[in-house]
């Protein structure tokens, strides 16, 4: 295979045996480079149809993108890299060294722990990455924020590279390479600032008094500023003839904390709040606010802190810090009052010169900052009402509010800008470990890693205790240290790094949060720690509570605003894990167990309930199983009609797989098998057939354990349809067999007629066409005998499609017809699906192309309109065959295409036969 190298630092190419690779139009480079940010891990597909669309998705969108992969996929054959699916999403399988971006990141990376002219040597093999304008052939919304970032990443990499190689080497080194920099960036003060101090050392102080003054020129007309500190400093050095080294400017106060070591991740966000720097300038009349929010130990802290050296040097008259502890867990929240003296105290405002009354104060700390360029940086603030008085109301300051709580109040009536902060991404929690434990030692072990992320469920207080624990330890593998933290089983207790100091203990951090709520919203909180899925929405929830939907979507907002649970979609609510874990370990504290196993089965009756609403309306026919009443407080959700059931298996899919889990391990045997009969109709049109045969297995078991036998007998039969559908046909029919038997010992004579189409189907798949046609013809005869005209129906189409596949295409043709006249007064319209495909092959076999081309296409339109992706595909390889048998190959070729993307989409196996048809018609 050719070895590939990707390349996104100038136009998107992918490059092998000195010649590029033809990737295709610009929407599949799009495709690309959202997979390649990310090299090496896991992109869901919301993600990539995020960064190709950013949020305006057209219709088709989900269809394109599936196509686009597909075809990416083929472009990549014969490279070392291969695209494959993932629970979720897809990943390219390739180093991320082999992307200049992650080079580039790589290399500034290192060059942050080395020092002298490795130092310079990284940092200049870093820029050389650099081809031209990151992304240059891509539009979007998507790529124009990734290549602002990139953007400030490789000047904030040039500045350091000039600052040390002027240093090292002299003027010569740096000048050249400066200009054209400053070609790129005119307005960065910094590289600016290295060029004039290169020309004075070169003894060319003319030219460096003139660049200056073209700097200001530029500064004044474009951002209606005059040049910062640093600037100013130098060019009174040149009309002086002083010494063209740095001076340390002392400013007037200095409070900032010391910057985070190895600081990872967060570009958007600091890219945003470099955003705020723009802003003294576009607001000359008012102070600049940002408010960063976000749950405990996510690091608003960290950031804050380090965008503020950052940017400290925009500010020279100064940095004021303060934390507020407005969740100091010993209720010791410091008043506006005290702040604002400790910054009077700072600003130099002698005792006796400082007025009484809070009123008073904050008018002299506000007058004190009128006509001074100021960073002021307010730390764990409860509420908005803490920060106000704090605000300075001059011309060139800028704030700074970190909280747990989202201030709507400074956002609405000072216009402060609001920044959520999530949990790292994964690719920079790997990077905050490079940065504390070196990245050879990371990059030496990428599956203890990788695990260590996820149990440290990407929050930054997690991963930089471990990481503390790790330094202290370098001799031991990290792979020890995952399985450490493994052996925890989720609990907090592997998240403390000082017995002596709260702030290091994860448990201690989450519950000065807790602390704060409402009595009834703590409630909610804890008992959404009994909650398995990944996500929970508001009626579900307010089932678990017992309560109305309208008073828990109050105690959901408290939530929201507190950061204890995040929205991530309208109406669905999630914790992160470990969040997740302090919830379960208070509710196990807190609330009684009789409480507890109330509010899980009150759950387990909400998805039951709602869920068997929806399987009914997915498949009318479907064989019935009775449930229990909901117990009191359950409030299922209602579903009007397909489509809607359809979407709402769709958002709660993974949801339900954990719920068949919880109700099996829990204790709740029988809803645990009818949790699974729901979702049989939608895994198996979606393709999820190893979802199928898992929760199969899990009812299958919890039925046994407890003697049901209605749950063994439906849980045998999907577990041997699930298995037919994997090609396990052995296993499909032993299964099989057996749940004919416990139907046959319930006299149950539909649910026995159920499995012998099952049958039917195993049997066909093996092309053993005589016996599954007297399965068809068996199960016929238990339908008449139960009254099921539905189960008549599937029955006469079995046998029909069956007899054309055998050669008897004309005796076919009446058991279809007969089967679809059923359908039609049954008003089954899936049905009908069905048997027009059936139809097609028929007429399809007697030569009747143009009929049989009728037929799929009616076939398809049901299928489309129920989501049934399976059925769709099947159908859509049998209408190419008829084109391709009319002389008409360009028409089947379009058709199987079509096909192969939703079998890639679905991962299944038939996929690869029928790309040998596409390569054979080609």
């Amino acid at each position: 295979m050719l070895s590939a190298e990707f390349r996104l630092l100038g136009p998107t190419e992918v490059w092998a045996a000195d010649r590029t690779v033809d990737i295709g139009p610009p929407q599949r480079r799009a495709v690309l480079a959202a997979l390649l940010v990310d090299a090496g891990q896991p992109v869901t597909l919301e993600t990539l149809s995020g960064r190709v669309w950013d949020g305006e998705q057209p219709d088709g969108a989900r269809r394109a993108l599936h196509a686009h992969l597909a075809r990416l996929r083929k472009a990549l054959d014969g490279l070392d890299a291969e695209l494959v699916r993932r629970s979720g999403g897809y990943l390219l399988e390739i180093s991320p060294d082999r992307v200049d971006l992650h080079r580039f990141r790589r290399m500034a990376a290192a060059a942050r722990d080395a020092g002298g002219a490795e130092q310079v040597r990284l940092l200049r093999d870093a820029l050389d990455q650099w081809r031209g304008e990151p992304l240059a052939d891509l539009t979007g919304g998507w790529v124009r924020r990734s290549r602002e970032l990139w953007h400030r990443e490789r000047l904030d990499a040039a500045v350091r590279w000039a600052t040390v190689e002027l240093r090292l080497h002299g003027p010569d080194q740096v000048i050249g390479r400066v200009r054209e920099l400053l070609h790129e960036y005119p307005l960065a003060e910094p590289l600016s600032a290295t060029l004039i101090r290169a020309l004075a050392m070169a003894g060319r102080a003319a030219e460096a008094l003139d660049w200056y003054a073209a700097t200001r020129a530029r500064l004044v007309e474009e951002l209606g500023t005059e040049p910062g500190r640093e600037l100013q400093e130098l060019h009174r050095e040149l009309l002086h003839g002083e010494s063209s080294a740095p001076r340390t400017a002392v400013p007037l106060a200095a409070q900032l904390p010391m910057d985070v070591r190895g600081f990872a991740g967060r570009g958007e966000q600091l890219a945003r709040l470099d955003d705020l720097l723009a802003g003294t300038a576009r607001e000359p009349t008012a102070v600049v606010v940002s408010a960063v929010s976000g749950t405990a130990g996510v690091g608003k802290t960290a950031l804050a802190v380090h965008w503020a050296h950052r940017a400290a040097d925009r500010f020279p008259d100064g940095q004021l810090y303060v934390n507020l502890r407005g969740f100091d867990p010993a209720g010791a929240i410091m008043s506006p009052a005290e702040a604002v003296r400790g910054f009077l105290d700072a600003l130099g405002v002698p005792a006796r010169r400082v007025p009484t009354g809070i009123d008073a104060q904050a008018a002299l700390y506000r007058s004190l900052l009128a006509g001074r360029r100021m960073l002021v940086l307010l730390d764990n603030a409860r509420d908005a009402a803490q920060v106000r008085p704090l605000l300075p109301g001059a011309q060139g300051c800028a704030v700074l509010v970190t909280s747990r709580n989202r201030l709507h109040g400074l956002v609405a009536a000072e216009g402060a800008l609001p920044l959520t902060l999530d949990v790292l991404s994964t690719s920079d929690a790997r990077e905050l470990l490079a940065g504390r434990l070196g990245a050879e030692r990371v990059a030496a072990e990428p599956g203890p890693v990788e695990e260590i992320v996820t149990r440290c469920a990407r929050l930054p207080l997690a991963l930089s205790i471990v990481a503390a624990r790790a330094a202290g330890q370098p001799d031991t593998p990290l792979a020890t240290l995952a399985a450490e933290l493994r052996a925890a089983g989720g609990s907090l207790d592997a998240f403390r790094a000082d017995e002596d100091d709260a702030r290091t203990d994860v448990r201690a951090v989450f519950s000065w949060s807790y602390r704060t709520l409402s009595t009834d919203a703590a409630r909610l909180f804890r008992l959404l720690g009994l909650h398995s899925g990944p996500d929970v929405s508001a009626p579900a929830a307010a089932s678990l509570a017992g309560e109305p939907l309208a008073r828990v979507r109050a105690h959901l907002d408290e939530l929201t605003r507190a950061h204890l649970v995040a929205e991530h979609a309208p109406g669905r609510y999630s914790l992160h894990d470990l969040l997740l874990a302090y919830a379960g370990e208070l509710a196990r504290a807190e609330e009684p167990e009789a409480d507890r196993r109330a509010a899980i089965s009150r759950l387990l009756d909400h998805y039951l309930h709602t869920a068997h609403r929806g399987a009914l309306l997915l498949y009318p026919r479907r064989h019935p199983i009775v449930l229990a009443d909901p117990a009191p407080g359950v409030t299922p959700e209602e579903l009007a009609d397909h489509r809607l059931a359809l979407a709402w298996f769709a958002a709660e899919h993974h949801v339900l797989l954990s719920m068949v889990e919880l109700a099996a391990a829990g204790g709740f045997e029988r809803r645990a098998w009818q949790l699974a009969w729901t979702l049989w109709d939608f895994l198996d049109r979606r393709g999820h057939w190893h979802d199928l045969v898992a929760v199969q297995h899990t009812a299958l078991a919890a039925a046994e354990r407890t003697g049901d036998l209605p749950g063994q007998a439906h849980g045998h039969h999907g577990l041997g349809f699930g298995y037919d559908l994997v090609g396990r046909s052995d296993d499909a029919l032993r299964h099989l067999d057996r749940a004919a038997g416990f139907f046959g010992a319930l006299g149950d004579h539909a649910g026995q007629a159920n499995v012998e189409l099952s049958i039917c189907s195993g049997l066909a798949g093996a092309d053993q066409l005589a016996e599954a046609t007297r399965a068809a013809e068996r199960a016929l005869d238990l339908y008449r005998a139960a009254g099921h005209r539905f189960g008549q129906a599937g029955s006469l189409n079995n046998i029909g499609l069956l007899n054309t596949m055998i050669g008897n295409h004309e005796p076919a043709l009446p058991y279809c017809e007969q089967a679809l006249s059923l359908y039609e007064e049954l008003d089954d319209r899936h049905g009908q699906a069905t048997t027009w495909d059936s139809l097609g092959s028929i007429r399809h076999n007697l030569g009747d192309h143009a009929a049989a081309v009728d037929c799929y296409e009616r076939s398809l339109a049901i299928f489309r309109d129920f989501g049934d992706r399976h059925e769709e595909a099947n159908t859509l390889v049998n209408l190419g065959e008829t084109q391709l048998a009319a002389g008409q190959p360009e028409a089947a070729r379009r058709t199987w295409r079509l096909a192969l993307d939703i079998l890639d989409e679905l991962g299944h196996p038939n996929a690869s036969e029928v790309r040998a048809r596409l390569k054979q018609i080609a």
